[in-house]
């Protein structure tokens, strides 16, 4: 049985990751923002940690004190905010939250759960990312705009593999990944769902289903600093425009930064 933390659990892939990996017997710890569970949860096991804003510094801290004396074998942070924005109608305070959610607060809760001696050799964090935050797959196809969405999480990409290289010594292994395009709210609250057919996205489950078996199965010291998507290039819109024909690009594939 492991024991496995995820951070930004009461919706969409962390819930269904939460679900999954409780259902396979392992014991799951999930964040929420609020400070009771959410309603649905009691259909599985999971011990929850509330007020865990991922925007904040005391995040971190908060985790810790909800964890005294537990040692992770993996951490998933998927906390996430996708604010809509254009050149033309670009939103400042909807790009700081993006920034604060995606690329400083994974510093922040990293840290203290290092320094509480919560992580181990051996122990895995995985931040998930997004092809979006991948410069080289940028492509005109696909236009400019969403400013604070893919630049934030090419901030995430920077600070997971300035992590890799701070606790490969430790032996604790971070990895970044896109788990797939999603029928989300949150993707449909940007208008993207206007995409989900013809993009080949994916719902929660099957999303969550391809990053457990590469977390479980896959992805150990080895892999570290590395950037994954575990569903292949099915989803990834420009992957022909960059990588090549899809058919000759494997699964899980390696992410260009």
């Amino acid at each position: 049985m492991s024991k496995i933390l995820i951070v930004g659990a009461s919706r969409g892939l962390g819930e269904s990751l939460a679900k999954q990996w409780a259902s396979a017997g392992n014991q799951v710890y999930g964040t929420a923002r609020s400070s009771s569970p959410p309603q649905e949860s009691s259909s599985f096991p999971i011990t929850w940690i509330g007020n865990v804003d991922a925007s904040t510094e005391s995040a971190g801290k908060t985790i810790v004190n909800s964890l005294k004396g537990v040692t992770l074998d993996t951490v998933v942070i998927t906390a996430g905010y996708f604010g809509k924005e254009s050149f033309d109608e670009p939103d400042f305070d909807a790009e700081v939250a993006m920034y604060k959610i995606s690329a400083i607060g994974p510093v922040f809760i990293v840290h203290h759960l290092v320094k509480a001696g919560l992580l181990k050799k051996g122990s895995k964090v995985i931040l998930v990312s997004s092809e979006s935050g991948s410069i080289a797959l940028r492509h005109e196809s696909e236009g400019g705009g969403m400013f604070g969405h893919h630049a934030s999480k090419a901030a995430l990409n920077m600070v997971g593999k300035l992590l890799s290289l701070d606790l490969k010594d430790k032996g604790i292994a971070v990895g970044l990944v896109h788990p797939g395009f999603m029928r989300t709210e949150m993707t449909k609250s940007v208008g993207f769902d206007q995409f989900w057919d013809a993009g080949g996205a994916v719902t929660p489950d099957e999303a969550a289903t391809s990053l457990r078996e590469f977390v479980d199965k896959k992805f150990d010291l080895s892999l570290t600093g590395q950037y994954w998507a575990p569903r292949g290039p099915g989803d990834i819109g420009t992957a022909e425009e960059i990588l090549g024909p899809k058919s000759d690009l494997p699964t899980p594939l390696q992410l260009p930064w």
